[in-house]
C-alpha cells in the first residue's frame, strides 16, 4: 500500500533497504513463482508425454500380464509395490526437478541471495503486535485488498474464458471420437487439455508479471523516508558534526600532550623568535640527521619554550631556519638534506657538538 504519511518524500538509502532485507522484507511476487513453475511443469510434461505413455504401457502390460498369475503372499505384494512406485517415480521426478528449479530461481532473481532468520521473530512477538482492528482494516480498507481481489478477478475470468474458446473448438471434434479406439480418444483429449492450459497460462503469467511491477513500486513507497530520517540516518553514518569537532579536538591535544613530553630530549629549541619554536634532537645512533621532536605557533612555541627553559635546552633564534623546519618538516621526521648545513652550523655552537665536525652528518 503507497505511504499515507505524505512527508515520506524521499527515495530510500542503502541502509534502510538493508535493514528491510535483514528482516525478510524484500519485493517478491507470489504469483509469478507459482505461474512460472506451472508453467515449467506444463512444458516438462509436454515434452515427455510420449516417454510417459510409453513407460505407463508397459508398466500396466506388466501388471496385468505377468502379475495377475502371480500367487499374491506379504513378500510378493511388498514387491509390486515396490516396483511400481519405482516407475511411478522415476516418471514424476523429472517434471519435480525442474518445477523445484524453476521455484528457486524465480525467487533467486527476484529478491537475490538472502537468508535470514528474523522473520520467524513476528510469531514470538505475535500476542503484543496483536490488534483486532488493525487487522480489519488492512483486510478490507486497503489498496493491497483491492489490488488482491482484482488479480483474482482477472485470473478467474482468464481460467474461464480459456476454457470456453477451447471447448467452442472442440465441440465439432467430440461426435468422431465414438468411433476412435482408446489411445486416439487420450491423446485427443490430452491435446485438449494441454491446449486449455496453454490458453489459461499465457494471460495469467502476463498478469503475474504486471503483480510483480506493481510490488515493486508498492515496495518501494513503503521504504520512502521523511527529510529528519534522511538527516538522523547521514549523521549517524557520517557522524555528528560536533561530535567528530570534538574528537579532533582531543585528538590534537593528545598529540600535542604527547609532542611536549618529547621536548626534554631535543638538543636545541631553534625559535622565530616569538611566533615559532622547533625542538630538534641529533643521534647518529637513532637516525642519520637531526629530527623535530616538536614544533609549535604561538601558544604552542611559547609552551615549547618554557619547557625548553625548564629543562635547560639552549634556545636559538635564527628566523629564516625556523620558518623552513616548520613549513617543510613534519614531527618526527629528519630535516631535508638543503637544511643541513643551516642546522648543522646551530648545533656547532653548542657544547654538545663543539667538537664534532658538521660534516658528519
Amino acid at each position: 500500500m503507497p505511504q499515507s504519511d505524505p512527508s515520506r518524500t524521499e527515495t530510500a538509502t542503502d541502509k534502510q533497504r538493508n535493514k528491510a532485507r535483514e528482516k525478510g522484507n524484500v519485493p517478491r511476487s507470489q504469483d509469478l513463482s507459482n505461474i512460472m513453475v506451472l508453467l515449467g511443469g506444463f512444458l516438462t510434461l509436454f515434452l515427455l508425454i510420449q516417454i510417459m505413455a510409453e513407460q505407463m504401457r508397459d508398466l500396466f502390460v506388466w501388471s496385468f500380464s505377468e502379475n495377475l498369475s502371480t500367487q499374491f503372499a506379504p513378500e510378493s505384494i511388498y514387491y509390486l509395490f515396490l516396483t511400481i512406485s519405482g516407475k511411478l517415480a522415476l516418471m514424476l521426478l523429472p517434471v519435480m526437478l525442474v518445477c523445484a528449479l524453476i521455484a528457486f530461481l524465480t525467487v533467486r532473481l527476484q529478491v537475490g541471495h538472502l537468508w535470514t532468520l528474523k522473520v520467524f521473530k513476528m510469531f514470538k512477538n505475535l500476542p503484543q503486535n496483536f490488534n483486532i482492528i488493525n487487522g480489519l482494516k488492512r483486510l478490507f480498507f486497503s489498496t493491497q485488498t483491492v489490488v488482491r481481489l482484482l488479480r483474482s478477478l482477472l485470473q478467474t475470468i482468464a481460467v474461464g474464458f480459456a476454457s470456453y474458446l477451447v471447448l467452442k473448438q472442440e465441440t465439432l471434434n467430440i461426435i468422431p471420437l465414438f468411433y476412435q479406439d482408446a489411445e486416439t480418444v487420450t491423446a485427443h483429449m490430452l491435446l485438449a487439455a494441454a491446449k486449455m492450459v496453454a490458453y489459461t497460462l499465457a494471460p495469467m503469467l502476463i498478469i503475474s508479471i504486471a503483480d510483480l511491477i506493481y510490488t515493486r513500486w508498492d515496495y518501494e513507497e513503503n521504504l520512502k523516508m521523511t527529510k529528519a530520517e534522511v538527516k538522523d540516518e547521514h549523521k549517524q553514518t557520517e557522524g555528528d558534526p560536533m561530535i567528530k569537532y570534538e574528537q579532533r579536538q582531543k585528538m590534537l591535544q593528545a598529540r600535542q600532550k604527547r609532542m611536549l613530553e618529547s621536548v626534554p630530549k631535543a638538543d636545541v629549541v631553534i625559535t622565530n623568535p616569538m611566533h615559532l619554536a622547533i625542538a630538534l634532537r641529533y643521534n647518529s645512533l637513532e637516525a642519520p640527521s637531526p629530527v623535530v621532536l616538536a614544533k609549535g605557533a604561538n601558544f604552542m612555541a611559547e609552551k615549547i619554550k618554557d619547557i625548553a627553559r625548564e629543562h635547560h635546552i639552549p634556545l636559538r633564534e635564527n628566523k629564516p631556519l625556523a620558518q623552513a623546519l616548520y613549513k617543510s618538516v613534519d614531527v618526527g621526521a629528519m630535516i631535508p638534506e638543503e637544511l643541513f648545513q643551516a642546522v648543522a652550523a646551530v648545533l656547532a655552537q653548542l657544547p654538545k657538538f663543539r667538537r664534532r665536525q658538521s660534516s658528519s652528518w
